[in-house]
């Protein structure tokens, strides 16, 4: 499995946009990929999905804002990705995120994930620890996404 093909395999699925019911959006949008051991080790990524779906947007003659993003979802184990009628700083996400334009590290922290959707108790103490130390609660702390201006309007 390559994680290259699966991305521009992306590019020609089903593609919403409407402003007014984002819930739809993400409902046909989003997608996820996991992978075994073994297949963890070759995949590798591209910008090429970006760039279909920016223009699967513009053929359309979506006037608005649109990203396409992706990050990796640890309690899942999952890479994810989406695309919304919405800017960077404003994806559908509950937690709070940050946006970013390396895709490296996403893709990294998923293909060296050792137990996908295994979070260990051991993790659990440490990151409560450091909530006391930093005062920073672990739902607060900011996950890395990865984003790309898809529509017309920037």
């Amino acid at each position: 499995m390559v994680l290259l093909t699966w991305i521009a395999e992306v590019a020609d699925e089903p593609l919403v946009l409407e402003p007014a019911d984002r819930q739809v959006e993400v409902d046909t949008n989003t997608w996820w990929l996991s992978a075994a051991e073994g297949d963890r080790e070759t995949l590798s990524v591209s910008e090429e999905t970006a760039t279909a779906i920016r223009g699967r947007v513009r053929e359309r003659g979506f006037p608005g804002v649109a990203t396409f993003y992706v990050w990796h979802d640890e309690q899942a184990g999952q890479l994810r990705c989406s695309t919304g009628s919405v800017p960077p700083d404003a994806l559908p996400f509950g937690g709070n995120y940050v946006a970013c334009d390396d895709l490296g590290p996403i893709v990294e922290a998923f293909l060296t994930d050792g137990e996908p959707g295994f979070i260990a108790w051991a993790d659990l103490d440490d990151v409560q620890s450091r909530a006391e130390e930093t005062g920073v609660e672990p739902e607060d702390a900011p996950f890395p996404v990865w984003v790309s201006s898809v529509g017309a309007a920037h």
